[in-house]
């Protein structure tokens, strides 16, 4: 496979990680970085022994590399992935999308009408234990889901200032939502608080309707002083328990009690306790998992696992999330 010249435009607490991956990649080459701070472009250049730049559109227009990550604020996101894919590159884009669903729509617009491909970071997607459980739900191990449940809560990051909680942390959760039923919200309620975060809500308690009757329940704040990433797919075989932190994956059986606990219902079975799995999960690095995807859908010119129109449906809810919240009332999606 060819290598692909590829770039960062933001190298903060994110973006050098990005730098970090291209150079251990087999498959890329990192040719520059950019930041709007030039000392920390030059640093994390020199680190990898490429130029930094405090000018990104001087780097596309110097470098040209062949595919970007864009890992600058949210605001910025439209014009500095237009500015790229113009240039001639393939984007991808921490998430959000962008900051409004406008802006993502005419992003996802401009990588057609240009030919770009248009990939957004959603990376619990590559966690090795949500893979291994994909795997499982498609397998049809868990027979029907009834209720997918998502704990994202941990201390208030400093580097968040443009955006609250939802925006920030919640679409990780609704794209693993999607990712895993293959479903679609039809509704969604939220309650929201302002306790730390001045601007901004800062905790959130989310209920979410999806299509085949399957309910979705959030719990994401910046307000727990000890950091819980765990996702719950409940169904009628059992539970599946993710915890992101660890790469671990358990199943908890139902043991299906039978009907002759209910000898006036006769044969409607209920739920027992039966025995726990941890499977064996092959840990990885997601990130490296993530960016080794894009730049093999760039060499091989194939569809991105993660494409805009999911990351616009994760904004798209986040932002029903926000307006329920605030208007204290259901949002039909």
């Amino acid at each position: 496979m060819k290598t692909i010249k590829t770039a960062v435009i933001g190298v903060g607490s994110m973006g050098r990680n990005h730098a970090r991956v291209y150079t251990e990649l087999a498959e890329a080459e990192l040719l520059a970085v950019a930041d709007a701070n030039q000392d920390q472009a030059t640093s994390i250049g020199e680190k990898y022994g490429v130029k930094g730049y405090s000018d990104y559109q001087q780097l596309l227009e110097e470098q040209k590399p062949e595919a970007v990550t864009i890992a600058v604020p949210t605001a910025m996101h439209e014009e500095v992935a237009t500015k790229a894919m113009q240039a001639g590159a393939h984007v991808m884009i921490e998430k959000p999308i962008a900051s409004t669903v406008e802006e993502g729509e005419r992003l996802i617009a401009l990588s057609k009408e240009l030919d770009r491909k248009l990939m957004v970071g959603h990376i619990v997607r590559f966690n090795p234990a949500i893979q291994a459980l994909k795997e499982k739900l498609l397998a049809d191990e868990l027979g029907r889901i009834f209720q997918i449940l998502c704990r994202r809560v941990g201390p208030f990051p400093a580097r968040i200032r443009d955006v609250g909680v939802i925006v920030d942390l919640a679409p990780h959760d609704i794209d693993i939502m999607r990712y895993l039923t293959g479903a679609e919200p039809t509704r969604v309620f939220a309650e929201l608080e302002k306790r730390v975060h001045t601007e901004h809500e800062d905790l959130l308690l989310g209920l979410l309707r999806f299509e085949n009757s399957i309910t979705g329940s959030l719990e994401i704040n910046w307000l727990t002083p000890s950091k819980v990433r765990e996702i719950v797919v409940l169904g009628e075989r059992g539970m599946f328990v993710v915890n992101d932190l660890t790469q671990d994956l358990y199943f908890y059986e139902n043991a299906e009690v039978g009907g002759d606990l209910w000898p006036v219902l006769g044969t409607i079975k209920g739920v027992s306790e039966g025995q726990m799995v941890r499977y064996q999960v092959h840990r990885y690095e997601p990130l490296k998992a993530e960016l080794q995807a894009f730049v093999t859908a760039v060499a091989n010119d194939r569809d991105v696992p993660v494409s805009g129109e999911d990351g616009l449906a994760a904004l798209r809810l986040a932002l029903a999330l926000i307006e329920s919240g605030q208007h204290n009332q259901v949002v039909e999606v």
